[in-house]
């Protein structure tokens, strides 16, 4: 009676069942990562060059309006009280653009399952339109701190370096996460930029980085207490100045929960394939 040998198992072709990948496709998130990546950079006018130039518009028509004469804030020139929050706003709504639009991108054009299909886990997937959205907001960032040392009046001198990496990081995170969760529920692009439109802009345009919460009312004041974008533009001001107009304590608190609030709420849809699954 003769017996069929069994299969001898080698490294390159593994017994069935046996995972090709066991941990981390590092791979497949380096491919991904350098997918977002090269999609915002290939049109770098537009992605890195245009908000810089929009924000140091920004710069140029409040020093004009308000920065004359011998106006401070904080114990700081309104110049270079203004310059770290228009830094930070332009890096957290180009890394919320990031996101969002690379998931509707893919959705309204059909190309989501060249995501889909590879081997890359729900974990694998966040981290890698998160760091591509994180690095968008860098060069955003990097373009107008170079811009704004050839300002007139304007020295933004970092004083304290934790704060502008924790606050940065925590701010493009929160609003990559954002984004991705918005890039998921928008079925048009219209619904996307209603977001932007009626959330994103309002909120980091009341969040102080034009002045300082202690001259609002005690209501509004209170408001602003509520709103996560003060405490990232806060926060990163900080980390130029010394100086901080609300508790940074509170926000660092604030935005840990907000963060992880937001990973596992993207964490549970892209895992169930909300909208992006039929």
């Amino acid at each position: 009676m003769s017996t069929k040998p069994k299969p001898i198992a080698t490294a390159k072709h593994p017994e069935p069942g046996v995972p090709l990948i066991p941990f981390i496709n590092w791979r497949g998130l380096q491919t991904l990562y350098m997918k977002e990546v090269k999609r915002f950079f290939k049109v770098q006018l537009q992605t890195v060059w245009a908000p810089a130039i929009t924000t140091l518009l920004f710069l140029a028509i409040f020093t004009v309006a308000l920065g004359r004469g011998d106006r401070q804030v904080l114990g700081f020139d309104f110049n270079d009280f203004l310059a770290p929050g228009l830094i930070i706003m332009a890096m957290i709504q180009n890394a919320f653009q990031n996101s969002q639009s690379s998931l509707l991108i893919g959705k309204i054009q059909g190309t989501i399952v060249d995501i889909l299909m590879p081997p890359l886990s729900t974990w694998e997937l966040l981290v890698s339109f998160v760091a591509g959205a994180v690095t968008r907001g860098l060069l955003v960032g990097a373009a107008v701190y170079l811009a704004m040392w050839l300002w007139p009046g304007v020295s933004p001198v970092i004083r304290e370096p934790w704060a502008i990496v924790f606050f940065g990081l925590s701010g493009m995170i929160m609003l990559a996460l954002l984004g991705i969760l918005v890039g998921l529920w928008a079925d048009k692009f219209d619904h996307a930029a209603a977001v932007t439109n009626f959330l994103v802009q309002p909120l980091s345009l009341l969040s102080g980085t034009f002045y300082v919460i202690e001259r609002l009312p005690e209501l509004a004041r209170t408001i602003s207490l509520g709103n996560p974008f003060f405490y990232v533009i806060d926060g990163f001001r900080y980390g130029f100045l010394g100086v901080a107009d609300g508790p940074i304590g509170q926000g660092m608190i604030v935005l840990t929960g907000i963060n992880l609030a937001l990973l596992a709420a993207c964490y549970r849809v892209l895992s169930t394939g909300w909208r992006i699954k039929n």
